[in-house]
């Protein structure tokens, strides 16, 4: 599964010039954890790591180029995405 999130986080990056990489695996860790929580809360059977990564693929090429805007709109994830060199702050 480490691999197909390092995949994820390079095709992130390089979608968004205004994301670093350490910024890109937040955003991926992030939006990975939350559509398999979201999709487990709704009651759905698991499908397992390769629907999660086709979705996420899907979020990326539609909204990749400028997800950076959400965390300015959205405190749940702002704080974050407040880091440098890899570190939370």
């Amino acid at each position: 599964m480490q691999q197909r999130i390092e995949q994820l986080v390079q095709e992130l990056a390089t979608k968004n010039e205004e994301l670093t990489v350490s910024k890109a695996r937040v955003w991926i860790e992030l939006l990975w954890s939350d559509f398999e929580s979201s999709y487990a809360k709704a009651g759905y059977d698991y499908k397992g790591s390769d629907v999660t990564e086709k979705v996420i693929r899907q979020w990326i090429n539609s909204y990749g180029d400028r997800i950076h805007e959400f965390a300015g709109n959205n405190p749940k994830y702002a704080h974050l995405l407040n880091i440098e060199d890899g570190l939370i702050q």
